[in-house]
C-alpha cells in the first residue's frame, strides 16, 4: 500500500521538480510512429531562441499541455512537437546590444565570424524558455526538440524556396516596401503596426511655372518627404483644380519641375485637392508613378536620414529636416495652414520604430494563388477555428493578400540560395553553391547577402520538423497534425501561411483545428511587454503560487479568442483550488488507516448515489468539453464538482459515517469517496498535473503514475431520484444556514425548525433528517403538510416546500431589532449616494464605462441588502 501520511499544507516546490524528473525518467511524455493509438499531433508555436516565458506563452502552453494530456490518457499516440525559431531580427538585435557593450559592431567581426558568434550565443543562452516550459509542467516530448536552423530543417527552407522559384511564385524587384531604419530591414506588412496618433495636416504651396504669385497648394502629413516629389496630382474630373490641368509646377527648395498629371486616386474633396506624389517613399504614390512612368527620386538613407538629394537638409535625421522645412517653408511665405489630422502610424512590430515605405529591391512570394487552395479549404469546411469569428479575418486577408516581401537584410538567418555569376549577370538558384556559371562558365560567383524572412521557416514547421522533404515515418504517422492553439495576432503570419504551405507542399491542410487563445493584458488593458514593465514574472508566479494554481487561474479566467486582464493576485483562485484538493484527500487518508476494501460494505445511501450520479455527469461534460476545446467551461465544471460537491457536500454527508459505529456504514462511505477522489484527480490532471501526481501518490491501492492512467468513462447510469433528493436536502441546508446568518444567530446554537411540505420534498426531507440537523444545526424539527407559520419566524420558500425558524427565545428580538435598525439606516444612506451619482448626467458621460457599471452593480447589491433587512424586520415586528 502507498504511504498515505500527507504534510498539513501542500508547498509545490517540495513536489514539482521531483514529479516532473520522474514524470521524464518514465518517458511519459515520449511519442513513438509505431506506438499503438490514433496518432494525435500538436506543434508548439517555435518561440524565439532568444525568448523568456511570458504570460502570453503561459497561457498558451497551459492550453496545449491541457490538451495533449487529455489525448494521451485517452489512449492517443500523443505528441507535442517542441522546438525554437532562430527569430532573425530579435537574435540578432539582441547579439548586436551585446557587441555594442564591447564597443563593436557586427561589421567590426566581419559577417562569417558574427555568424560563427550568433551560433555559439544561442548554444549558451538559447533555449533558456523551454527550460522555463519545464517549470509549467509541459509535456513535450523533448527528445524531438528541433530547431529552425539547424540542417535538415534548412534544407525543407531550401527546397520550398527553389520549387516556388521553379514555378514562378519567387521572384526579385525593385518596389515600395516597410524600411525599419532601426532594424536596416525590410519587413512584411503583416510585421508593422499601425496605431492612431496625434499628427497634423500641412497645406504647402508649390510654386506654377511661369505664372508669378500662383501657387498649387499640396496637403500632406510627411512635409520632409517632398525633397523626392517627382510630381502633382489632381483628379480628373474636380472642378476646384480643372484650371491646374497641363502646368507645371517647381518644388521648393530642390526647382525640381513637377508635372501636374490627373489620376484617379487623387480625392477631390480632401485637403486641397492636389496631391503631391513621392514615388520612392509612399506605396500609392509608388503605383501613381508606375501608372504615369515617373522618375522614382529616393531622398532617405538606410537610416532614415536625408540623402545628397535632398541639398541643403542632406545629413538630418527625417524628423529634424521635418521641422526646418517647415520653418523654410513658413520664412518663404509657402506654408498655407495648419490642421490637426489623427493619423495611422506604421511601426516596426519588433522596436517600435516608425517605418519608412522605400523602394529597394528585395524577393517576394506571389500570395494569390497559394492564397486561393487555402481559402477553398477553409470553404470546404477542412480548417475550423475557434471562436469561428476569425475565419472572417482570415477570408479577408485571403482575399486581399499582397505579394510577401522575404528577404531581409540581416545576416543572420537562411541565406538566400541564389548566386549572381559577375561574369553576365545570370541568376542562380541552387541547393548548393555551383561551381560555375551554367550561362557563361565563369566561375567568379557570389551569394545574395540577404536573408529569408524568418517566417518562411516557420510556415513549414507543421511537416519540416517531421523529416519532409524525406517521407519518413514520422511524417506518414503524424502529419497532418492535429489541433492547433495560438495567440490572433499571428493568424496572418503564421496560421494562414502554414496552411498555405501545408497545401502547396504536402496537398493536406495541416491542421483541422486552430484554437485563438486571448491576449494577457493589464489592468489598464494594456498588453503586457517587458518594454512597458507591466507583466509579472511566470516564474516568480510559479515559485509562489505554484505551477498548477497558474495554470488553472490562466485557462479559468481566459475564455477563447477573449482577452484578459491579469494581476498576480488572482492566482490565488488557482492556489486556493489546489490546497482544497490536497485538504481534502488528507482528510480522506486520514480516515483510511484501518480501511480494508475487501471488508463488508453497506449498500449504497442516496448520497453515495448522489454524487457517483454527478461525477457520472461531470465525466461525460468536461470529456465533451475538452473534446470542444472549451477550455474554460471544463475546468469551471470540475471546479465545481470538487470543490462544491465533493469537499463541500459529499465528505460532509459522510462524515457520520466516517465517525459512527456502524464499520459497514463506514466502509461505504470510504469506497465511495476514494473511487470520486480517484476519478477526479484523473479528470483534473491535464489542467493541474503536479498536485494531482502528489496526492495519487498518496492513494492506496493504486500503482504507477497518474499521467499514464486511462481517462474516465462516465461509470453506472444518472441517478435523477438521488440527485431530486439531495438537492432539496441542498436548498433547504442553504437556506437555514443564510437564515441564521441574516438573523445573527450564532453558528454553534441549534435552532428549531418547522418545514411545510408534502410528497417527494417532504419525504426527501425526512430522509435526510440526520443530515438536517448535523450540517445545519438543527434541534426540535417538524416537516408536515399542513404545518403552520409560527409568530416571529424567520422564513424562505424552496422548491416544493416552505421552512420556518422561530426566533422567541433563540435570539435577543429587541437587540437584534436595533442592530437591524441601524443596518438599515446605513444601507439607506449608501443606496441615496450611489442613486444620486448615478442620477448625475454629467458623472454617467465623462466617468469610465467601468466605473458606471461598478456603480450600477453596487446600487443592485445595496438595495437587495436593503430588502433583505427590511424582511427581518417585518418579521421581528409580528405579534405572538
Amino acid at each position: 500500500m502507498t504511504d498515505t501520511r500527507m504534510p498539513k499544507t501542500y508547498d509545490p516546490s517540495e513536489h514539482e521538480a521531483r514529479i516532473y524528473a520522474r514524470w521524464e525518467t518514465a518517458g511519459a511524455f515520449r511519442a513513438r510512429p509505431d506506438a499503438v493509438g490514433e496518432p494525435f499531433t500538436i506543434m508548439i508555436p517555435p518561440p524565439n531562441v532568444t525568448g523568456i516565458l511570458h504570460m502570453g506563452h503561459v497561457l498558451n502552453n497551459s492550453l496545449q499541455d491541457t490538451m495533449i494530456r487529455f489525448r494521451r490518457m485517452q489512449g492517443r499516440n500523443a505528441l507535442w512537437q517542441p522546438g525554437t525559431d532562430h527569430a532573425g531580427i530579435a537574435t540578432q538585435n539582441a547579439l548586436e546590444k551585446e557587441l555594442r557593450k564591447e564597443g563593436k559592431t557586427r561589421h567590426d567581426l566581419g559577417r562569417e565570424a558574427f555568424v560563427e558568434r550568433v551560433w555559439q550565443w544561442k548554444e549558451e543562452k538559447g533555449g533558456y524558455i523551454l527550460k522555463q516550459l519545464r517549470r509549467l509542467g509541459a509535456s513535450c516530448d523533448w527528445e524531438r526538440t528541433r530547431f529552425t536552423m539547424e540542417p535538415e530543417l534548412s534544407e525543407a527552407v531550401t527546397e520550398v524556396f527553389l520549387r516556388l522559384y521553379e514555378k514562378g511564385l519567387i521572384y526579385r524587384g525593385d518596389y515600395i516596401v516597410n524600411w525599419c531604419p532601426r532594424c536596416h530591414t525590410a519587413i512584411s506588412d503583416e510585421e508593422v503596426e499601425h496605431r492612431e496618433e496625434p499628427s497634423k495636416l500641412w497645406y504647402i504651396r508649390y510654386p506654377l511655372e511661369g505664372e508669378e504669385g500662383a501657387f498649387v497648394t499640396v496637403a500632406t502629413t510627411r512635409p520632409e518627404t517632398m525633397l523626392g516629389d517627382t510630381a502633382v496630382a489632381i483628379n480628373p474630373v474636380a472642378e476646384r483644380t480643372r484650371h491646374l490641368r497641363g502646368k507645371t509646377a517647381v518644388l521648393p527648395f530642390i526647382g525640381r519641375r513637377l508635372p501636374i498629371i490627373e489620376d484617379d486616386y487623387v480625392e477631390a474633396e480632401f485637403g486641397a485637392g492636389a496631391l503631391k506624389v513621392t514615388p520612392a517613399h509612399d506605396p500609392n504614390d509608388f503605383e501613381i508613378g508606375r501608372r504615369h512612368d515617373l522618375e522614382a527620386v529616393t531622398m532617405l538613407t538606410e537610416d532614415a536620414r536625408v540623402n545628397e538629394a535632398g541639398g541643403e537638409f542632406a545629413g538630418l535625421d527625417r524628423f529634424e529636416a521635418r521641422k526646418q522645412i517647415l520653418e523654410r517653408l513658413e520664412a518663404m511665405g509657402l506654408l498655407e495652414k495648419i490642421e490637426d489630422n489623427p493619423n495611422k502610424v506604421g511601426r516596426c512590430h519588433r522596436c517600435d520604430t516608425v517605418i519608412e515605405p522605400r523602394i529597394s529591391r528585395q524577393w517576394f512570394v506571389r500570395m494569390k494563388p497559394l492564397a486561393g487552395p487555402a481559402l477553398e479549404a477553409y470553404e470546404a469546411g477542412e480548417i475550423r477555428f475557434i471562436p469561428d469569428r476569425f475565419g472572417k479575418i482570415y477570408t479577408h486577408w485571403l482575399t486581399n493578400v499582397r505579394d510577401w516581401v522575404i528577404s531581409r537584410q540581416l545576416w543572420w538567418g537562411h541565406r538566400i540560395p541564389v548566386w549572381y555569376c559577375d561574369g553576365c549577370d545570370k541568376e542562380i538558384a541552387a541547393r548548393r553553391p555551383p561551381e560555375s556559371c551554367p550561362g557563361c562558365g565563369g566561375t567568379a560567383l557570389r551569394q545574395d547577402p540577404d536573408v529569408l524572412d524568418t517566417w518562411f521557416s516557420s510556415w513549414l514547421w507543421p511537416f519540416s520538423t517531421l523529416g519532409w522533404p524525406r517521407e519518413t515515418e514520422d511524417l506518414a504517422v503524424f502529419y497532418p497534425t492535429s489541433w492547433l492553439a495560438t495567440a490572433p495576432d499571428i493568424i496572418f503570419f503564421w496560421v494562414a501561411r502554414m496552411i498555405m504551405a501545408g497545401l502547396e507542399f504536402t496537398g493536406r491542410v495541416p491542421f483541422p483545428e486552430v484554437y485563438f487563445n486571448g491576449i494577457v493584458r493589464d489592468a489598464q488593458a494594456r498588453r503586457m511587454s517587458k518594454s512597458l514593465g507591466n507583466s509579472p514574472d511566470p516564474i516568480d508566479l510559479i515559485e509562489t503560487y505554484g505551477a498548477d494554481a497558474l495554470r488553472f487561474t490562466m485557462i479559468a479566467l481566459t475564455p477563447p479568442g477573449q482577452d484578459t486582464k491579469f494581476d498576480a493576485k488572482k492566482t490565488e483562485l488557482g492556489r486556493n483550488f489546489a490546497n482544497k484538493i490536497w485538504n481534502a484527500a488528507r482528510f480522506l487518508l486520514m480516515n483510511l488507516e484501518d480501511y480494508d476494501p475487501s471488508a463488508p460494505a453497506a449498500e449504497p445511501e442516496t448520497v453515495d448515489r448522489w454524487i457517483l450520479s454527478r461525477l457520472r455527469a461531470v465525466t461525460g461534460d468536461a470529456t465533451r468539453a475538452l473534446e470542444e476545446s472549451r477550455f474554460t467551461d471544463a475546468v469551471w465544471m470540475l471546479y465545481d464538482f470538487v470543490w462544491k460537491e465533493f469537499c463541500d457536500w459529499y465528505l460532509e454527508f459522510a462524515k457520520s459515517r466516517l465517525y459512527g459505529q456502524d464499520p459497514a456504514a463506514a466502509n461505504r462511505a470510504r469506497a465511495t469517496a476514494l473511487s470520486v477522489m480517484r476519478d477526479a484527480l484523473a479528470l483534473l490532471h491535464p489542467v493541474m498535473p503536479f498536485v494531482t501526481e502528489a496526492v495519487w501518490d498518496h492513494l492506496p491501492g493504486d500503482e504507477g503514475l497518474l499521467v499514464r492512467r486511462t481517462w474516465p468513462e462516465p461509470r453506472g447510469e444518472a441517478d435523477p431520484v438521488s440527485e431530486a433528493e439531495v438537492g432539496m436536502l441542498q436548498e433547504t441546508i442553504a437556506a437555514v444556514r443564510n437564515m441564521r446568518a441574516e438573523m445573527n444567530v450564532s453558528p454553534g446554537t441549534e435552532v428549531p425548525l418547522v418545514i411545510r411540505a408534502e410528497g417527494e420534498p417532504a419525504v426527501a426531507l425526512g430522509r435526510g433528517e440526520d443530515y438536517l440537523r448535523s450540517l445545519a444545526r438543527v434541534g426540535d424539527l417538524t416537516i408536515a403538510a399542513g404545518a403552520e407559520k409560527p409568530p416571529r419566524s424567520a422564513s424562505a420558500v424552496l422548491s416544493g416546500a416552505e421552512i420556518f425558524m422561530p426566533l422567541s427565545g433563540l435570539i435577543d428580538l429587541e437587540a437584534e431589532r436595533q442592530r437591524l435598525e441601524k443596518k438599515r439606516a446605513e444601507l439607506s444612506q449608501g443606496l441615496a449616494g450611489v442613486e444620486k451619482k448615478l442620477a448625475n448626467e454629467s458623472f454617467v458621460s465623462r466617468a469610465p464605462a467601468e466605473v458606471v457599471q461598478s456603480e450600477t452593480e453596487r446600487r443592485e447589491r445595496l438595495a437587495a441588502d436593503l430588502a433583505v433587512v427590511e424582511r427581518n424586520l417585518a418579521t421581528l415586528a409580528e405579534e405572538d
